[in-house]
């Protein structure tokens, strides 16, 4: 347990270092702030940290038993057993309630403080004060949910002969006995809706895009230069051309002029392009690229066939709701599985060789993360068909930062329950096993007991269920939507494909240049 724990501290410093280079490589370096930077880094951090907590979860639960299903010395008493499930109880409370607070309080006022920045950074009492009167409205929205969590019945409630007293006691007491956790299994679960939207927007095309980019590679410096430098001569003749027509002193066109303000603004981004690219061709990572060209081909191809492999194993896993559980009244829940589902099998099939299972999941999560943040990074941040911010190396500005982050942390929300949708036995009870006596004859007074892997039917003091799995499937409603969510995230995920593979090859310089680019942007680029 020592060791699990120096292995966490020592991930949990790789975050942060991560955390600190990510957002400095797209942080615009014109517009940056202290307290959008560290807002930035910590809220990242803090959804790569919750993202950690479900493989931890599993990894506990299957710890306490040898593999042959009796438990182990120190966790036969169902005392060490309930501290053990408290303590990551108390770990979800813990970082949950820190998303809460980051989504409803602290990004959505660092983003209002830094919009509502004066010019001249002066009346900071007056940026603070429009800060905190829009936040007002974020946090209402979260005591709002947090109350209706807190107060929604579980249990049957007290009869109609009942005085009001007794109802209202009634309510107190099931908020008491449950520790608030359905007060905050529905603010998390009402975010994780909004997650599930991200997840099927950016995480969907992610998976696609970034395997299909590391195949394709970028096109050529050289071949880009020449090709650039051939439309600077073309759109410098067309200048001339429109110039020539005034040099016997008669005025332009009003269409003459636009259409030359037109080629003059061309002109500009072309030439920023050729600097780009000159220093693209004399930077040792474009050479060091070209030679793990190789390397990226075979990474890409084995993210396809993971991607491939998700999308086949949520299906047969929705099929399988689909098909054996009750329905939408129930949230399409079933416990085990009935279908032969790959991913899940492939974990049960890597428990014997320990911790293969464990590296297998925490894989799983990473990838979920990073192909989110490479959806993102691809497509922006939109809100409908308005694109707000685009996502550009050392040219990101500070709201867009917290946009990312935040929706990384919503998408973080939703990943647990698209982790269990692809691994359903495995993230319910890990690689526990129990003792089951067997069928056959005993062999005099002894009873012959044979191990199972850990499901549905097996006692219920015999497997311990991961506390992940009680956050996912608190309210019935909530799953519902969630299993919806899921044959729309195939969906999409098959149009992002198809997208993915009918585009050409990124350029070298995919996302440096833009025509709404000042000239001072280069700078950042140069020093």
């Amino acid at each position: 347990m020592i060791e699990f724990t120096s292995v966490f501290f020592l991930a949990l410093h790789v975050i942060l270092v991560f955390c600190w280079i990510y957002i400095r490589k797209f942080q615009s370096r014109r517009e940056s702030e202290v307290i959008s930077t560290i807002t930035a880094i910590c809220a990242l951090a803090i959804a790569l940290i919750t993202s950690a907590l479900l493989p931890v979860d599993i990894f506990l639960v299957s710890f306490m038993k040898y593999p042959n299903g009796t438990y182990k010395e120190w966790a036969a008493n169902n005392e060490t057993r309930g501290q053990i499930e408290d303590t990551v109880l108390y770990g979800y409370y813990t970082l949950y309630s820190i998303i809460l607070i980051c989504v409803f309080l602290w990004i959505p006022f660092v983003y209002f403080y830094y919009e509502e920045r004066d010019d001249n950074n002066v009346n900071k009492c007056s940026q603070v004060k429009n800060a905190l009167k829009y936040t007002i409205g974020f946090v209402i929205v979260c005591v709002a949910l947090l109350l209706i969590g807190a107060f929604v019945p579980l249990a049957a409630p007290p009869g109609q002969n009942s005085t009001q007293w007794e109802k209202v006691q009634y309510l107190f007491e099931e908020l008491g006995s449950s520790h608030g956790l359905p007060a905050l299994s529905f603010s998390i679960s009402s975010l994780t809706l909004i997650g599930m939207l991200a997840v099927i927007i950016y995480t969907a095309y992610g998976m696609s895009v970034m395997p299909l980019n590391l195949i394709k590679g970028t096109r050529s410096v050289k071949y880009e230069r020449l090709e650039n430098t051939e439309d600077i001569d073309d759109v410098e003749h067309q200048i001339e051309k429109l110039k020539s027509k005034c040099q016997d002193g008669r005025p332009l066109s009003s269409r003459d002029r636009n259409n030359l303000q037109e080629l003059e603004g061309k002109l500009q981004v072309l030439r920023r392009r050729g600097r780009h690219l000159e220093i693209a061709e004399r930077n040792c990572c474009t050479k060091v690229g070209s030679a793990l060209r190789p390397f990226k081909i075979l990474l890409g191809i084995f993210f396809i066939l993971v991607a491939l492999l998700f999308t086949i194993a949520l299906f047969i896993s929705n099929l399988d709701k689909a098909l054996h559980s009750a329905g939408i009244s129930s949230g399409f829940i079933i416990f085990g599985t009935n279908l032969t589902n790959p991913l899940n099998e492939l974990l049960l099939a890597l428990q014997p060789v320990f911790p293969l299972d464990y590296i297998l999941i925490t894989v799983i999560t990473v990838y979920f993360v990073l192909t989110s943040m490479a959806g993102i990074r691809n497509m922006g941040i939109w809100f409908f068909w308005i694109r707000l911010y685009k996502i550009r190396p050392k040219k990101t500005r500070p709201q867009a930062l917290l946009f990312l982050c935040m929706i990384l942390l919503l998408i973080v929300l939703h990943t647990s329950y698209m982790i269990y949708s692809l691994a359903p036995q495995y993230v319910m009870y890990g690689s526990q096993k129990y003792l089951m006596p067997s069928p056959g004859p005993t062999s005099g007074n002894t009873t012959i007991n044979t191990s199972r892997i850990c499901d549905a039917d097996a006692p219920e003091d015999q497997c311990t269920v991961t506390r992940s799995y009680l956050f996912l499937h608190k309210f019935w409603f909530f799953s519902t939507i969630y299993y919806f969510g899921n044959w729309a995230f195939i969906g999409a995920f098959l149009i992002g494909l198809v997208v993915s593979c009918c585009r050409g090859k990124k350029s070298v310089i995919e996302g440096e240049v833009e025509a709404d680019d000042s000239d001072f942007s280069d700078d950042e680029y140069v020093h």
